[in-house]
């Protein structure tokens, strides 16, 4: 247990780190400072343009630098640094020198050193975490120098220190590991997939940010010392921690030693801080993993130094450049002002900047790329080479407020009573075509990115909205999937082909739930938007209802077969029209008509699969998910079994089952199964693209959680860059396209890239949703609602919000009239004891009983700095 004084200097630490210094906060910053020579900052900013002062070890791989004396240039050449003390300056270095890659290389080899991502702990910045290849225990990184200048996100190498330095962990709260997720950005995560802003749900299990990791249980080595019996709370520390064992568990710890692929962008928002007598300022991010960055005053505004608190609000951006290795702080340039702080579009510029979105208008170069006679009309010997289905009833199902519309439906029922279903979606490739200025720019950007007040697509707005967009009433170009079908859901044929359809109508999820949910009323056009006179409102609601029954029998099917699908609490937001801000906020609802869209999507994305790997074994662009991590799955089982709960772990169908049959029937059913499903994520791997060229083990292609053995993308290429490939792949398979241009290589290499920007959307889509929640808490605020205990450290407890559907940390410590708190637990069970201060001293104390799945009342309000808000514990009434 950690003493109270411990508690104190890391609260202390914490505050150092915001962007509103205090007199101590000051001094702290100057006694940094003082090791760090602003003459020899001076002469690094006069001499970063050139590059032939640095010095490179002759091997790829991170930049290797030799830190001088005070007084000298920067970077100074190897002989003089060996006639400086033996080769080393006359600085103490903070940070180790990275190892060379002829050693990296033999050290990985010999199993000595480990490769992986690095995922740095947003709410402890000093812990640092990175996943061990044989997928038990994540190695933990102990403090800033550990990390060796490494980012979150970085892919690093990392050597394993000696057991007397490894973590011994002295607390059961040290172990937990079923608090609620705080996001960490990371690949060896994964995050469950809800319905998206735009796009059709046809992924299962996307990138799923690790749980927060204030909890150690991914890292416990299987190794316990017996320890001496809990330390006795101080008198007057109001946390005491109950135990039920003596046991002690050590966390294998490591260090950085090479810098493999530096993906975090080096780019973050914050504020800047004046230096009396310096001639560089401090830059301060909002983002605590990275660290303060020294910046030439000339980067400020003209009147910074004379006015400096005028700027004490203003969110500005700034890479950092270079990072000393005998100095806490790196060094930067600022890139631009973005506004003031809290406000949305500054804000949300930030957030692009910092994930390294590309968010500028498209080159002239790009768009040349493009028809550049509008309107365009397909060439007629473009449609004689296709299947043509303009006179079919086609039509799309999207979100309301969709443009980018990328797939269509068709069903029509047979003589035979069988049914002919089609997928169709737009065919992209033939506006991109490969190895152009404008396939470049999309392989870059490789996924639009979908905030709550606008898309940044991956494509010029010309072929999103419009030439590719399937629109209504419009010829368009397509690649269809085509199948008989029996009633069942039984694939009798299947036909892959370019075609060209014209949609008879653009409905909405809404629309097309009315249908379902009413399968014998007549609709009125005035119910429904445009439809094509050739296809009366009855043909389109009859098949409506036809793929709604054909969907229900393979989704039944699928998860018959072992399926497995966790669904998440999405929030959903109203704009106003004129100024953009939030006027409401809702839980977004999963209906029969997002399944009946996912069910054919996720049919066309397998028969594709199968149909690239039987042609091209060893190109195909695939999408995999490994099994959960084996530990985190034991634990899980270990603390649902304490819990009463009988959850089957054994399969990715036994634990869908199971999830839908535990938590009982009553009103508090869905935030239960909520709570849980968070918990079974966090074991989950990410789903990735990969080219099966690389993987000579066939039984590693396959996908857990839809229990598939092969899967890919195929029905977004508006939006996916992956997407886009699947399709050149498909056509030279059915041999209405060439050969892919690539090698299986780079079919890779941009399988990585695509799994990295996907994680990064995936992350600007969460804090944009956050950025949103946060102005609305603001300006509605305070906002009260019931709350679902999810699960428990030794000081403080996560909530799901349960009118919102979001999820907040509550400090025990920070709670107004709270007299004491203890935490206890047996086995993975935690609980909790808050004994609240009397209010009528003839009524005496409230005591209030915490564990998973408690309920408890909580209000949401506003905090003083910008863009942030808190969850306070209501004090419960006592019973009468």
């Amino acid at each position: 247990m950690e003493s109270t004084k411990g508690r104190s200097s890391t609260r202390s630490r914490e505050t150092k780190r915001d962007h509103h210094p205090t007199p101590t906060q000051k001094d702290a910053y100057a006694r940094l400072l003082s090791q760090h020579q602003s003459t020899k900052f001076q002469s690094y900013l006069e001499q970063f343009a050139q590059p032939s002062l640095l010095i490179h070890d002759g091997e790829a791989g991170p930049q290797r630098t030799t830190a001088c004396s005070p007084g000298s240039n920067m970077w100074c050449s190897n002989e003089k640094a060996k006639k400086n003390r033996g080769g080393r300056c006359s600085k103490k270095r903070l940070f180790e020198e990275y190892m060379n890659m002829q050693d990296v290389s033999s050290g990985l080899k010999r199993g000595e050193l480990f490769q992986g991502s690095l995922r740095i702990n947003p709410k402890k910045f000093q812990e640092a975490f990175v996943p061990s290849p044989d997928g038990t225990a994540d190695i933990f990184l102990d403090g800033v120098v550990a990390r060796n200048r490494a980012l979150n996100g970085d892919v690093i190498v990392v050597q394993i220190l000696p057991p007397e330095q490894w973590k011994v962990l002295k607390s059961e709260a040290d172990v937990e590991g079923l608090n609620a997720s705080q996001s960490v950005p990371g690949p060896t995560a994964l995050k469950l997939k809800t319905a998206e802003a735009s796009p059709s749900p046809d992924v299962i299990v996307e990138a799923q940010d690790c749980g927060d990791e204030d909890s150690l249980v991914q890292g416990v080595h299987n190794i316990s010392l017996q320890g001496k019996a809990p330390e006795t709370p101080k008198k007057g520390d109001q946390n005491t921690i109950s135990r039920t064992s003596t046991e002690r568990a050590l966390q294998r710890t490591g260090k950085v030693v090479y810098i493999v692929e530096q993906k975090h962008s080096r780019a973050a928002s914050g504020f800047i801080k004046f230096l009396p007598d310096k001639n560089f300022a401090m830059f301060a991010p909002v983002d605590h993993r990275v660290p303060r960055v020294n910046v030439p005053l000339e980067d400020c505004p003209a009147d910074f130094a004379s006015r400096p608190g005028d700027y004490a609000n203003t969110l500005f951006v700034c890479r950092i450049m270079h990072w000393p290795a005998d100095s806490n702080f790196a060094e930067g340039r600022l890139v631009k002002s973005l506004g003031q702080a809290g406000e949305i579009e500054p804000e949300t510029e930030g957030i692009l900047m910092e994930y390294d979105v590309d968010f500028s208008e498209f080159s002239d170069d790009v768009l040349a790329c493009l028809p550049q006679v509008l309107p365009w009309t397909i060439p007629h010997e473009e449609i004689s080479r296709r299947r043509d289905l303009r006179n079919e009833c086609i039509f799309t199902i999207d979100p309301a407020t969709a443009r980018d519309l990328d797939d269509a439906l068709s069903c029509k029922q047979l003589p035979d009573g069988n049914f002919e279903v089609g997928v169709h979606i737009a065919d992209v490739g033939y506006f991109v075509e490969e190895g152009n200025a404008l396939d470049f720019i999309a392989s870059r950007r490789a996924t639009s990115v979908y905030l709550v007040q606008k898309v940044v697509p991956m494509l010029p707005r010309l072929l999103c909205e419009e030439l590719c967009s399937l629109n209504p009433l419009i010829d368009r170009l397509t690649f269809s999937v085509v199948w008989k079908l029996s009633p069942e859901g039984k694939i009798l044929s299947e036909w892959f082909g370019r075609s060209v359809i014209r949609s008879c109508v653009k409905l909405s999820y809404d629309h097309a739930q009315s249908m379902i949910d009413a399968p014998d009323k007549l609709f009125t056009a005035e119910e429904l938007p445009p439809c094509s006179p050739e296809h009366p409102i009855d043909e389109i609601h009859q098949a409506v209802l036809n793929l709604h029954s054909i969907a229900r029998r393979l989704r039944s099917q699928r998860f018959e077969g072992g399926a497995l699908r966790l669904d998440q609490m999405k929030l959903a937001f109203t704009l106003d029209r004129e100024s953009g801000m939030p006027q409401g906020c809702y839980i977004y609802q999963y209906r029969d008509s997002n399944k009946l869209v996912e069910e054919f999507m996720l049919l066309a994305n397998m028969a594709t699969a199968h149909q690239l790997y039987r042609t091209f074994p060893g190109l195909a662009l695939l999408r995999r998910h490994p099994p959960p991590q084996t530990k985190m799955i034991d634990d899980l089982q270990e603390f649902c079994d304490q819990m009463g709960l009988n959850i089957d772990f054994s399969s990715a169908g036994a634990l869908h089952s199971s999830l839908h049959e535990t938590l009982g029937n009553d009103q508090y059913t869905s935030p239960r199964k909520e709570v849980l499903t968070n918990m079974c994520s966090r074991p989950m791997q990410m789903a990735v693209y990969f080219c099966t060229g690389v993987l000579e083990d066939e039984t590693l292609f396959r996908h857990y959680a839809l229990n598939v053995p092969l899967y890919t993308h195929f029905t977004s290429p508006i939006r996916r860059y992956a997407d886009v490939i699947v399709h050149r792949l498909l056509a030279a398979s059915i041999e209405t396209g060439p050969r892919l241009g690539l090698t299986g290589e780079e079919v890779q290499k941009q399988a990585t890239h695509c799994n990295d920007k996907k994680t990064s959307s995936k992350r600007v889509q969460e804090l944009s949703s956050e950025l949103f929640f946060s102005v609305f808490v603001k300006e509605s605020g305070p906002l009260e609602s019931e709350a679902m205990v999810m699960g428990m450290l030794d000081q403080s407890f996560d909530v799901l919000v349960l009118r919102y559907g979001v999820q907040k940390r509550i400090y025990c410590n920070s709670l107004e009239g709270l007299e004491s708190y203890n935490y206890r637990k047996v086995g993975k069970r935690p609980e909790m004891t808050l004994v609240w201060a009397a209010e009528d001293p003839e009524v005496g104390s409230t005591r209030q009983e915490l564990s998973v799945f408690t309920l408890v009342e909580v209000q949401l309000k506003a905090d003083k700095a910008p863009m942030k808000y808190s969850a306070v514990l209501k004090r419960p009434e006592k019973a009468p």
